[in-house]
This record gives structure tokens, C-alpha cells and sequence, in this order.
């Protein structure tokens, strides 16, 4: 896979949405070895904020066998820092995936070029 680092994986997620002007939320589905099997947007919202459904993530994972994932999704406005939202959210699908035996690697939070990474900030 050509997605075989951290920094790989941090770099295709920010060409892919570094210009988009809305939010989208994306996850990087990987295998056991943590191999990536796909990348898929998920959800694609507004200027400013995206429903995101545990319930649809949890399907998605269990459609492709994934044994973890990055979640990442943008945000248009520049501002990379995350929201109470977005803590309280990767919190609600660390749980959901953990009781299928998923785990969630990281967070991406990607804002133009800058893309910050929950688990660097010891927010997982």
C-alpha cells in the first residue's frame, strides 16, 4: 500500500481536502497489520459542520472487515484546533468501535495545510 507511514497517510488526507469549502468526515479503514484497505468519505456536510452516524460507521468497518481506522474530516474555516464537538464525537466512535474490536488510531483534522492528529496531542 502506498499509504504505509503516519506521515503518508497525514499527507493524502491533507492534498485531498485541503481546498474543499465544505466539511467532509473520511476514514482511512485499515486491516490488521494496518495495512490500508480503503479510504471512503463518509459524510459531507455544510460550510461549517457535518452530521456524522456512529450507527453508519460502524457498518462501514464491519463491511470492510477493518480492524481499525483514521478518522479525519476538514475544516474549511482554517482553524485546525478541535472543537468540544470534535473530541466528544471521536469519543462516541472510540466506543461504538470498540465493541466490535475496532480500533481508532487517530483523528486528522485537517485546515489547509496544517493537519493535526489526536494522537500526537494525547487526545485518544
Amino acid at each position: 500500500s502506498f499509504l504505509n507511514s503516519p506521515g503518508a497517510v497525514r499527507d493524502f488526507l491533507r492534498i485531498k481536502m485541503a481546498g474543499l469549502e465544505h466539511e467532509v468526515f473520511s476514514i482511512v479503514f485499515l486491516n490488521a497489520q494496518h495495512g490500508v484497505i480503503t479510504v471512503e468519505e463518509l459524510f459531507r456536510g455544510t460550510l461549517a459542520q457535518t452530521s456524522v452516524y456512529p450507527r453508519e460507521v460502524v457498518k462501514r468497518v464491519l463491511h470492510h472487515n477493518a480492524a481499525a481506522v483514521i478518522l479525519a474530516h476538514n475544516h474549511p474555516s482554517g482553524l485546525a484546533e478541535p472543537s468540544q464537538a470534535d473530541k466528544r464525537l471521536t469519543e462516541a466512535l472510540r466506543k461504538s468501535l470498540d465493541l466490535i474490536d475496532a480500533r481508532v488510531l487517530d483523528h486528522f483534522i485537517v485546515a489547509g495545510t496544517e493537519c493535526i492528529s489526536f494522537a500526537e496531542r494525547g487526545l485518544l
